[in-house]
């Protein structure tokens, strides 16, 4: 194996007070929701709230004085782009980061505030790592891969040491997936403290990719517009691939509508923020409970560098899932006061009017009707139920839209 535990003991002691020894927490909640004993490794609480400054610092910390000259260069859709950025800066040492055009512009901006040269270019990380590499060549820079790398590896994996000595019963330890350098140090250090732990990857459902290296299979689609695009990677690295094969019992596919959630529950349980990539290990334990009933299974909150807006959209949409925000649609007669008394139905049985669309054009509403579009917050399924039902009573039953 290309690294082993004491090489994951030395970059611990390597970035020791240089970056936070994150809390792992239970969470009672999240334990009652998925039938599991849930232990969370808060890794959004680093300075750029995400694992990877510990690789990353661990990658430069090893940087002799003629490479730290001539500067690093790495390609990222963020969050390794912020540690090596931030770490880089702290240590002296010139950055520069490429970026696809798809990446958040929370974390464009935030790699930028942190000192390095941002570069945007490509459609996908495979293109930015391309364009990354021709210039590490032409400009005679060092290259920093996210995930293919040794003592990126290495530094990631300090993440396995500190779960267990906080939680030495763990039966299990769910990683998010993408290049496979995070689940790779985890898996090293964790079987070398405890052989019989269990250690499952989850990956985004359109990104299956480690899955199909695992398995060598050549003909799986990677593509689509994941909320996990910290890990929507199509080609995984072949050292973590390596390692992966050998303690790693399997990679779990994830849905987005899973991953929404797992991202809503954090926000709403924990009063903590998770990217998708981050909440893919809680989003696992949502989608498969049979598997994980009963185990005391350890999740690592990987990072919290999700877009505002994208949030904003996440919390959103589960209301609507969860039925609590509606869109009924009325038809009625054009006449004064129509909407009043509709209004007043739906206040008097608590509803909140969010929106009204009032549309007298529809074709299929008679010339002396109108259709009304209203969005009605409501405290849960049971009470959108209630509202409807009154409606109806009222003579205004909505119909379907």
């Amino acid at each position: 194996m290309t690294v082993t535990f004491q090489d994951i003991k030395d970059a611990q002691l390597r970035i020791a007070g240089k970056v936070k020894r994150t809390p792992m927490l239970h969470s009672h909640t999240l334990s009652e929701i998925t039938g599991a004993e849930v232990w969370v490794k808060f890794e959004n609480f680093q300075f750029t709230a995400a694992f990877k400054e510990r690789g990353a610092l661990n990658r430069l910390s090893c940087l002799n004085d003629e490479e730290r000259a001539r500067g690093v260069i790495a390609m990222s859709a963020g969050n390794h782009a912020q540690g090596v950025a931030y770490h880089a800066a702290l240590l002296g040492i010139p950055a520069t980061i490429v970026m696809p055009k798809g990446t958040p512009f929370t974390k464009i901006e935030h790699t930028r505030r942190h000192g390095a040269r941002v570069i945007i270019h490509g459609e996908t990380l495979n293109e930015a790592s391309e364009y990354a590499q021709k210039i590490c060549r032409d400009k005679n820079m060092v290259f920093l891969p996210p995930f293919n790398d040794e003592l990126v590896i290495a530094g990631q994996g300090t993440i396995g040491i500190e779960m267990l000595e906080d939680e030495p019963s763990l039966d299990c330890i769910i990683v998010p997936v993408g290049g496979g350098g995070l689940i790779a140090g985890v898996s090293i250090a964790a079987k070398a403290i405890k052989p019989n732990i269990e250690i499952i990857g989850v990956e985004p459902s359109m990104y299956p990719s480690m899955d199909a290296a695992m398995k060598n299979k050549n003909d799986v689609v990677c593509e689509g517009q994941t909320i996990a695009e910290g890990i929507a990677v199509k080609h995984v690295g072949e050292i973590p691939l390596a390692i992966i094969r050998e303690l790693v019992s399997e990679v779990l596919p994830v849905d987005e509508d899973v991953m929404e959630q797992a991202v809503t529950l954090f926000c709403n349980v924990e009063k903590t923020i998770a990217e998708g990539a981050g909440a893919a290990g809680l989003a696992a334990l949502l989608a498969y409970p049979k598997k994980f009933k009963g185990k005391k299974v350890g999740i690592i909150l990987s990072g919290g560098n999700i877009d505002p807006r994208l949030l904003a959209s996440v919390l959103t949409r589960s209301l609507v899932r969860e039925q609590r925000i509606v869109r009924l649609r009325i038809i009625g007669d054009d006449r004064p006061g129509l909407l009043a008394l509709v209004s007043r139905v739906i206040g008097e049985t608590g509803g909140n009017i969010i929106e009204v669309a009032h549309n007298r054009l529809a074709l299929d509403v008679p010339a002396k009707g109108a259709e009304f579009d209203i969005m009605v917050e409501s405290r849960d399924a049971k009470h959108t139920k209630e509202i409807i039902a009154a409606l109806g009573e009222a003579g205004y039953p909505p119909r379907p839209n």
